[in-house]
């Protein structure tokens, strides 16, 4: 990107992206923080909500967006590859959902005032959804070649593969809908829904920066203007197929209900 181009961009805070496991969304997350030179959060929240309520990690994964932690599924892949390993048991979980939320919350809420960040996850979709310096983007792409991405990635066979996806699509989902009572794939939580089923990762990254540089050019217009509509007149004549408005006038004495 140019530098006039970045100088737009950096009008913006924040990229908040969500995304259906295997889609690509955490890859994309990452190459475009590499191209704008933000910062990348992930993980990491949850590594300082742990250090903010004074507690494990292990602890603040259990509450995390999905149930199974990093450090849990090392564990398990130690086991799986060494079955001498010894067992990892579940993480014993005391916080309380509410306090992990609220902390969850304020880390999202600081992280973006803080300004250019790609945020992945973490229900920012809805935390900032009444900021219009932040760009919200939905990754998706069809089932199948979610499996073949995430056989590749994983080293997972197809089966183990197509269970990783459901549970950590459903996991996500019921995350978002306990603690804010919205699904992820509610397609008005978005500026963007992006399908890479068509696209590489570089194309995807192509027009996430695109969009970003649109949104932050729009920054400047009233917030009352009007999307797609703004710069339009009004149509010359009745469109075809349009029913006029004295047809859709009630007869007399009657209304509608």
């Amino acid at each position: 990107m140019n530098e006039e181009a970045m100088d737009i961009i950096n009008r913006m805070r924040a990229v908040a992206i969500s995304r259906e496991y295997g889609s690509g969304g955490g890859e994309l997350a990452s190459r475009l923080a590499g191209r704008l030179g933000w910062q990348l959060i992930d993980h990491d929240i949850v590594e300082r909500v742990a250090s903010e309520l004074g507690t494990s990690l292990e602890e603040a994964e259990a509450h995390d967006e999905s149930s199974g932690g990093i450090i849990s599924e090392l564990l398990a892949s130690l086991q799986n590859l060494y079955p001498a390993y010894p067992p990892a048991a579940p993480p014993e979980a005391f916080l309380s959902t509410e306090e992990y939320g609220l902390t969850v919350d304020k880390i999202v809420r600081a992280a973006a005032v803080r300004g250019h960040i790609v945020i992945v996850g973490r229900a920012s979709q809805v935390i900032l959804a009444d900021r219009r310096d932040v760009l919200h983007v939905r990754i998706i792409a069809p089932f199948e070649q979610r499996v073949a991405y995430v056989m590749q990635r994983e080293g997972l066979a197809r089966h183990a593969a197509e269970a990783r996806i459901h549970h950590k699509d459903l996991e996500r989902a019921r995350y978002l809908e306990r603690e804010y009572h919205h699904q992820p794939d509610e397609a008005h939580l978005y500026d963007l829904v992006l399908n890479t089923s068509l696209l590489d990762l570089e194309n995807s990254v192509d027009i996430l920066g695109f969009t970003l540089q649109q949104k932050a050019t729009g920054l400047a217009k009233p917030t009352g203007e009007p999307g797609p509509a703004s710069g339009l007149s009004r149509y010359p004549a009745v469109p075809a197929g349009f029913p006029s408005l004295a047809r859709l006038a009630p007869a007399p004495g009657r209304r509608f209900c």
